[in-house]
């Protein structure tokens, strides 16, 4: 049932792995949607089947240009900003920290215009490298050296969180924080900026070598993205979370190691899973590296004001990602 007060709704980043999936879960629950995306990370086969939808109209745009939004002459109940650039550990960082500084800058400008409610997407990687676990909304952040380039889209991020609640308190209207964790399942990119679950299906699917940096003790915790989605729906429709800062995430921790092991289970293929154990020195370029090793949320704040919790466990969700991934994978080679 669509909240009275949250009818219309822009999602930048619509064709991406979180907002496609978003996409069908706004047009299910009733909403009007227009959606921007550049395509540069997003694909437009992610949102095919609602391009001739009556309720969703498809702008391709950058948010960083400015004059994206002015020409929208359209009103917004709210405004859920998925579109970033993401984890410059082989370089970048320059697109990492003006894309998303300069794109949440326009996004919160268009939201004070129209005085509309604004749901934006953080990160886990915000906590850095703190000792505190589980994560805690309200906890400390811990981040590496300047140095160390990892470290500029957590810091883009942060800029992002602190920007958004200083207009909220200057101009009054409503922002939510969101820091995901782990995300993945259907429409999830085919690469590392998927995350390690990408790359692992497709080296078990290819029966090559896994690769995993450092020793593969390093824990984090995966969210199904139907979990994720029903977090962002949430934040976005209840007036409870205007304000907050969340966590959404599962809390089941799993080794990078056994993740890789876990999933050439699933695949069902004979023996065992082929490992290949990377230096960190080898991926670094010659500069510093640093790695968080345990990385697991608190979401008890989530489920009490939400009412979100995550339900689909790890197995069962790699599952279907996995037969997700395969048959994308054949859909490709045929094409």
């Amino acid at each position: 049932m669509i909240s009275k007060s949250i009818d219309k709704i822009l999602v930048t980043g619509v064709a991406g792995f979180l907002g496609s999936n978003l996409l069908k879960k706004l047009i299910d629950q009733g909403h009007e949607i227009v959606g921007i995306d550049n395509l540069s990370m997003g694909s437009i086969d992610n949102i095919q089947p609602f391009l001739n939808h009556d309720r969703f109209q498809f702008i391709e745009a950058d948010v960083v240009d400015p004059d994206t939004l002015t020409n929208l002459g359209q009103s917004f109940d709210a405004i859920v900003h998925l579109a970033a650039f993401k984890i410059p550990r082989y370089g970048k960082a320059v697109d990492t920290l003006t894309i998303n500084a300069k794109g949440t800058e326009n996004i919160l400008n268009f939201s004070r215009e129209l005085s509309c409610k604004c749901v934006l997407a953080s990160t886990s990687d915000v906590y850095g490298m703190s000792p505190d676990i589980p994560f805690v909304e309200d906890g400390n952040s811990l981040i590496g050296s300047s140095k160390v380039p990892r470290w500029a889209y957590a810091v883009s991020k942060l800029f992002d969180e602190h920007l958004a609640l200083a207009y909220m308190e200057d101009f009054g209207f409503p922002v939510v924080l969101l820091r995901f964790f782990g995300s993945y399942g259907p429409n999830q990119h085919l690469s590392w900026w998927g995350g390690p679950q990408s790359v692992f299906i497709d080296c078990v699917l290819k029966d090559t070598e896994i690769p995993i940096h450092g020793d593969g003790s390093q824990t984090r915790t995966f969210t199904y993205v139907q979990d994720t989605v029903e977090g962002i729906y949430q934040s976005t429709i209840n007036p409870k979370a205007n304000g907050e800062i969340f966590n959404i995430g599962a809390n089941q921790e799993i080794t990078i190691l056994e993740l890789a092991k876990l999933i050439k289970k699933i695949s069902g293929t004979p023996g065992d899973a082929k490992i290949k154990f990377i230096p960190y020195d080898s991926i670094s370029k010659g500069r510093k590296y640093q790695d968080v090793m345990r990385r697991v949320p608190d979401t008890t704040k989530a489920s009490n004001l939400l009412g979100v919790t995550a339900k689909v466990g790890l197995e069962e969700g790699l599952r279907r990602t996995f037969e997700w991934q395969k048959d994308r994978t054949k859909s490709s080679v045929n094409k």
